[in-house]
Order: structure tokens, then C-alpha cells, then sequence
């Protein structure tokens, strides 16, 4: 069957066209293809089959139906679109034809390279193809042939001869027919060091890791061996960019002895202005304006306080323009949105009973420091240690942190709280009790003192007048006293007590002694006369004396144990030394040293005059009476609270020393019980229903820098029950006229009835003695 003219080379893959002249390749196409060598890389690698068998073994077996090898197609493309498959020897290689094996090109790799390249589109299919089983067009093909004779006359055998020649020639062109061999690239026997990947892989890891280990290293070197000196010279250099915020602790409580809260801080806020806030200088009178009847504050004061400032070198850009200001106030400055003017938390001291306590608590100033009272003398344990917020801040516009930039805040430690040995009940009663009767007396100051007689406990200490201690500037300095440690008076007849209590010890005296006094007596020119009369050489029982405090007898007992002795049992009872109570700028009161006294000085020493003492002492030394003769430092703190972990740790044990035998303390509470049961005793008025009561009243004057006052300085101390005190009570009042039995007795009864009942303190179960004031 002659060739058409429009047979084509088959697209990749597609079988040869029906009745083409590439359906069956001639016979010395077939032994040229067998022959060849030549194969690529790809090859090698279609050389197997998926199933474990050679393409020439798959290619043996019989191709029909679903037996066909699915590979197949992807073989063919992969080699170029040739159906048909290398040759090989017996080795499995391809064979190549012979010219190539004899003539290899110049500057070509050697033989056994070179049957590892592809060959040409040209070549036909190998030999073994041709022994695979014929393909259904063949058959039909043969099958045709055997049927009838072709229709088209035979080719002549020469133009049979021709084409295959002219095909050969094709397939085998070298240098003499046109086109000179393509030679390939010479391959290098092993690539650059840089372009092998594993280099370039291991060379960036190396470099990335020693750039880390160099970051690392210096961050450890300014971490930790960087010095003072140096950190210090980093920091000034940017030191007009850094801002600092106090972080204030928050402050301890103060609690009453059963864990009542008596001050605290509550939430509140401070305002403070920028002054480096442009919007802030361009409106600084309005916003004075705006601000003073909010925050209380003068315009003038504000416009000062925004005014632009150089503090250290570098333009500070925090002022305070009040501290402690209310939630609601605070809120409203936020909402009005005023440039340069901003709020933010704090905290301000309260005090829940307002004026409970006041005196004795004290109170703090803007900084959160203690300034007066219990607040200032425990400061330092209340208010903690303050922290610090310090920051990077832009210019100009860009007047806020940087993002980044320098930070170092250290932490506020929270102050401890002060757990008092005050009952907030009995402080209440005794400070109204107290202030009513100050009223009515008209008296200018007045204080009170309720002690624990068995502990030394101070239970209520308590002042007139009071004052808020939460606005304390609205009260004048002298109405903010703590008037029993502050104030300073004669005793009075009050001290009489000590002296009758050194003679019994000294065995001078006993509770049945007598003697004669007369109506008054002369000391170093200075007449002491009694106001209770008595004529020349009456005779009076040392019960009697002390009911109607005769300064004569006083007088006479007072020589019976002379002027050291009188010193020493002043001493001991407390006088002359502050108590130590815990109260700060406690008075020390004085005493006359027996080189110091006068002629007259044995007349006034023992009736209470040319002493100076403070409500406190008194009431400590009348402790130690009603104690069976053992002082006992009074004490207003029970306990210290940490902040840190609220571990509660008890304050140290008071001081304690024995002045009298506990005998002579119970025979002296005796003497004393005639003062309020005798008729006419100076001290009826402090009688309390159903119970004994021993003390002394007292009448002297008050001291205020150094120069005595007109006023009488009224005074009434005393315990109950008398045969086994539970309670000391001190009061005292600067009156215009009056003495302690008519002024301050009063009241130590009202007081004295209430710590009793609240306190479920039994009444006394016998009556006191009759008590003769006359033998």
C-alpha cells in the first residue's frame, strides 16, 4: 500500500492512523531500532513496572482486553510519545547502534555515559516492541491481505528501497548532511562548595546562631555586669524624658480592741494638672475657675500650681492640685474634659465615728503621713513603703509613655494596722458623758481615762472638746489635744493618796492612827488651811483625813516621812516621767527634787501643789493602789497587724514595779472608800448604786507654759469595785469655780456605772466599813 502524502508523525500517545504508512515499520527500520543504545535517565527509570516486571516482560504478554497494562500511556509520554520500547541486551541495557558504539563524537562522554542520554524523536521503537503481540489494526490488516488482493497495484521494491534509505538518512544526519551533533554540556565532576544546598544550609544556620549567642551575651552584660555608675550615666541621658508617679501605700487601719474599725482609708481620688499640656497653658485662668469651688482651692493657688516649672533641671509635668477629693467631685472634673487637668486613684483617711476618738487617734496630712496623734507616733509601722512608677515620655505632641521605652515600676508595700486595747462602745460613753458635763461646768478643757486595773489596759482615753478628725483644719490647734497626756495641772488632793500610801508602808501611819490638827498651819511663811474647820488640836482618825482632805494632817504625815522619801514614792507611783503610754509628745510632768525645796515646799508637796502631773499618771498610780501595790505602765496598743500577711503579733508586756505591799494597797482602797461613803466626804458625788468605790478628789490649777491659769482644775480618781478594782477612772475639767467633788465626781460616777454593767461586773458583795472621823 502506496504512502499518503498527509501521513503525519501521531501526536504523543494517540495510535497511528488507519491505512497510514507508519502503521508497520519496515523490516530494516525494525533491525535499525534493536540496535540502538542510546537512553535517557528517564528511561532507566520506566524501566520497571510498579508490579515488579520489565516493560519487554509486560510487553510478552498478550494485550487485550482488561489484561492491557494500565502504565503504559504514562510510559509513552514520558518518552516522548514513541509507542514502542528500546532494545535491550541480555543485561537489561539498551543497545545502541552499531556506527555509535564504533564512532564516538569528539569531546563526547565515553560510551557508557552516552547510553544513558534520551534518543531523538526520530529513532524507532526497539526490537522488542516489534516481538510483542501485533496490534488489532495489524490483524485486521494481514487479515485483509489474505482475504482479497489489494486493489491498489504493489510498490515497486526500488521506491521501497528509497524511502527506507531516505528515512535512515534522516534519522543518522551528522556533519555532512547539515546539521553538526549536538554535543552536551561537560558535567562538572562536583558542583561549587557554595552551590551545594547542605553547605548553604549549614554556613546560615552557623550564622544565625553565632548573631544570637552575640545578642544574648550582651543582654546578659547589661543585665548583670553592667554597673552603677553606667546604668546610672544610661539614665541621665534621657533624664528629661522620664516621668515619675508615686505610687502611694495603702495605709493600715486602726482597729479597737475587739477589731472595730476606728480609721481607715477609703477609695478616693487626687487631681493634679500637666503643665507642659499646650490646651492647659492657653486656658489657665478659666480652668481655675472651673476647679476652685469643686476642690475647695483659691484660684490663685490653682493658677500657681499649672503655671510651667523647672524642677532638676527639666520641666515637670505632674502637679497636685488636691488630694482626698470624693468620688462624685472627681467625676465630675472628668466629665467636664479639661485640657492638662486628669484624676486618678487615691486614698483618704475616715474615721466612721467622726469625732470618736479623735483626740486620741489623730490624723494625717496629704501625703498620707500621720501629723497628730496615734496616727504620727505609729507612722511608720501605719503607712508602709510607698512605690514608684517611673516612664519614658515623648515631646511635644507626643506627650504620653513610649511604647517600649523605659519602665520600672516598684511595688507599694501595704502599712500594718494598730489594734488599740480602746473599747469603741465604752470610748463612746465616756466621751458623751464627758462632754455633756464639760457643758454644763463651762469648763475650757476636760479629759478622761478608763484603765484596766489588773492589765493596765487603756479601755477609753478621752477629751474635751472634740473634733472631726477627718477636717481637722477646720478646728484650732489647742481643741486637737489629747488632754490626759498633754495637759499638765496640779494634782491637788488627789496626790494625798501617795502620801498616805508611803506612810503606811513606812509603817509611819496605820489605818487606826490619829492625829491632832488644828485649823490651819504655816510653812516657810505660806499659811494651808483646811476647808473643812477643824479647831486647834482636833483629833481625827486617818480615814477622817482623807474624807475631808485636811491639808493639815496631809501636812503633818508628809513631815512624818520627809522630803526624800515623799520623792521616791512620788517617783515610784509614776510621777515626774512620761508613762509611755504610746501617745506622742506625752508631758513628763514635774517634780521638786529635795535639794530644790523651799520652806514652803513642805507645806505644798504633799497636798498635791509645786507637783505637776498628767491625767494619765494619775490614773497609773491610782492603778497600782487598786492593783495590790504593783504599777503597771498604762498601754494603748494590743496588737500590731502586717499588711503583707495579716500575721497579728501582741504588743510587748507593759513595765511593771511594786510600790506597797498588796496588804497596805487593800488597807489605803479602805481609807479611801470613807472620801465617797462618810457623810460629807469630798467625794459623795461618785457613789455608783451597788458596788464600793475608793478615790480622791482634787483641786488644783493648770499649767500652760509654765504660768499657772485662774481656773481650777477639778479632778476626781478613783476604782471599783473597791474591795477587788476592776476599774481606774480619772476625769478632770478646767472650771472657773468648783472643786473635784462637785465637778468631775459626777461624771466618774456615770462613767464608772456604765464600764461596770457592760462588763457584767458583779456588785459588791459586802457593805464598806463604818468609818469613824473622830476616835
Amino acid at each position: 500500500m502506496a504512502p499518503r502524502d498527509d501521513d503525519e508523525t501521531p501526536r504523543r500517545g494517540t495510535p497511528p492512523r488507519r491505512g497510514s504508512s507508519r502503521e508497520v515499520p519496515a523490516p530494516d527500520e525494525r533491525e535499525e531500532g534493536a540496535g540502538r543504545r542510546g537512553r535517557s535517565a528517564i528511561g532507566d527509570a520506566r524501566a520497571y513496572t510498579p508490579r515488579g516486571r520489565t516493560v519487554a516482560e509486560r510487553g510478552r504478554a498478550p494485550r487485550s482486553g482488561r489484561t492491557t497494562d494500565p502504565f503504559r500511556p504514562a510510559l509513552q509520554v514520558l518518552d516522548g510519545g514513541e509507542t514502542g520500547q528500546r532494545a535491550r541486551g541480555r543485561n537489561g541495557r539498551p543497545t545502541s547502534p552499531p556506527e555509535e558504539r564504533e564512532q564516538p563524537q569528539r569531546g563526547r562522554p565515553a560510551p557508557e555515559q552516552d547510553d544513558r542520554r534520551a534518543p531523538s524523536r526520530t529513532q524507532k521503537a526497539p526490537e522488542k516492541d516489534d516481538r510483542r503481540a501485533p496490534s488489532r489494526t495489524q490483524k485486521a490488516l494481514e487479515k485483509d491481505d489474505r482475504r482479497a488482493p489489494s486493489r491498489t497495484p504493489k510498490r515497486p521494491e526500488k521506491d521501497d528501497r528509497r524511502a527506507a534509505e531516505r528515512m535512515k538518512k534522516e534519522r543518522t544526519r551528522g556533519p555532512e548532511n547539515g546539521r553538526p551533533p549536538r554535543r552536551p554540556r561537560p558535567v562538572p565532576a562536583e558542583p561549587p562548595k557554595l552551590a551545594n544546598s547542605t553547605r548553604r544550609l549549614r554556613l546560615g544556620t552557623v550564622l544565625a546562631l553565632s548573631l544570637f549567642v552575640a545578642i544574648g551575651v550582651r543582654l546578659v552584660v547589661l543585665q548583670v555586669a553592667t554597673s552603677p555608675a553606667e546604668a546610672k550615666s544610661l539614665l541621665d541621658a534621657r533624664a528629661d524624658r522620664l516621668t515619675t508617679v508615686e505610687l502611694p501605700a495603702p495605709r493600715g487601719r486602726i482597729l479597737d480592741r475587739s477589731g472595730k474599725v476606728l480609721a481607715h482609708s477609703v477609695e478616693a481620688r487626687y487631681v493634679y494638672a500637666d503643665p507642659e499640656n499646650p490646651g492647659l497653658q492657653q486656658s489657665i485662668p478659666a480652668t481655675a475657675a472651673q476647679l476652685s469651688p469643686l476642690l475647695g482651692i483659691s484660684r490663685s493657688e490653682l493658677m500657681a500650681d499649672m503655671q510651667r516649672k523647672k524642677v532638676l533641671g527639666g520641666w515637670t509635668q505632674f502637679r497636685y492640685l488636691a488630694r482626698g477629693v470624693d468620688m462624685a467631685v472627681a467625676d465630675r472634673i472628668d466629665a467636664m474634659k479639661l485640657p492638662g487637668i486628669y484624676t486618678h486613684s487615691d486614698e483618704r483617711r475616715d474615721l466612721p465615728g467622726r469625732d470618736l476618738a479623735a483626740n486620741l487617734i489623730g490624723f494625717t496630712g496629704d501625703d498620707h503621713h500621720g501629723l497628730a496623734g496615734l496616727e504620727a507616733r505609729y507612722d511608720d509601722l501605719l503607712h508602709g513603703t510607698d512605690g514608684k512608677r517611673v516612664f519614658e515620655t515623648g515631646k511635644g505632641n507626643l506627650n504620653i509613655p513610649i511604647a517600649g521605652g523605659y519602665e520600672q515600676t516598684t511595688a507599694a508595700k501595704p502599712g500594718s494596722s494598730l489594734q488599740l486595747t480602746i473599747d469603741r462602745d465604752l470610748q463612746y460613753r465616756v466621751q458623751q458623758i464627758l462632754g455633756a458635763e464639760a457643758k454644763q461646768r463651762n469648763a475650757t478643757v476636760a479629759g478622761a481615762v478608763v484603765l484596766d486595773a489588773r492589765t493596765g489596759e487603756v479601755l477609753a482615753q478621752a477629751s474635751y472638746p472634740p473634733y472631726n478628725a477627718a477636717k481637722p483644719l477646720e478646728y484650732q490647734p489647742e481643741d486637737r489635744v489629747d488632754v490626759p497626756t498633754s495637759v499638765v495641772t496640779d494634782p491637788g488632793s488627789t496626790h494625798k493618796a501617795f502620801i498616805f500610801g508611803a506612810a503606811l508602808q513606812e509603817g509611819l501611819i496605820t489605818p487606826e492612827s490619829t492625829l491632832k490638827i488644828g485649823p490651819a498651819i504655816d510653812r516657810g511663811g505660806e499659811r494651808f488651811e483646811d476647808t473643812h474647820e477643824m479647831p486647834k488640836n482636833t483629833l481625827m482618825t486617818m480615814p477622817g483625813l482623807l474624807a475631808y482632805s485636811s491639808n493639815v494632817g496631809t501636812i503633818l504625815i508628809g513631815e512624818m516621812l520627809g522630803k526624800e522619801k515623799i520623792y521616791e514614792y512620788q517617783q515610784k507611783f509614776g510621777l515626774g516621767k512620761a508613762t509611755g503610754v504610746g501617745m506622742p509628745g506625752e508631758a513628763e510632768g514635774q517634780l521638786l527634787k529635795p535639794e530644790d525645796w523651799s520652806g514652803s515646799a513642805a507645806g505644798s508637796v504633799p497636798i498635791g501643789h509645786s507637783v505637776s502631773a498628767t491625767l494619765m499618771q494619775m490614773a497609773a498610780g491610782y492603778g497600782a493602789i487598786a492593783n495590790n501595790g504593783t504599777w503597771i505602765q498604762p498601754h494603748l496598743i494590743k496588737a500590731t497587724i502586717s499588711g503583707k500577711d495579716g500575721k497579728v503579733s501582741e504588743a510587748a508586756a507593759p513595765e511593771t514595779r511594786k510600790v506597797l505591799d498588796p496588804d497596805v494597797a487593800a488597807e489605803l482602797r479602805t481609807m479611801m472608800e470613807a472620801v465617797v461613803d462618810v457623810k460629807g466626804g469630798t467625794g459623795k458625788a461618785a457613789a455608783v448604786t451597788g458596788y464600793r468605790v475608793a478615790g480622791k478628789t482634787g483641786t488644783g490649777k493648770m499649767l500652760i507654759d509654765g504660768q499657772y491659769t485662774s481656773h481650777n482644775a477639778s479632778s476626781f480618781v478613783g476604782m471599783a469595785p473597791a474591795e477587788d478594782p476592776r476599774y481606774v477612772i480619772a476625769v478632770s475639767m478646767d472650771v472657773s469655780s468648783g472643786g473635784g467633788g462637785d465637778v468631775a465626781a459626777p461624771a466618774f460616777s456615770q462613767m464608772m456605772s456604765f464600764a461596770l454593767l457592760r462588763n457584767h461586773v458583779p456588785p459588791s458583795g459586802t457593805k464598806p466599813p463604818t468609818f469613824k472621823i473622830h476616835p
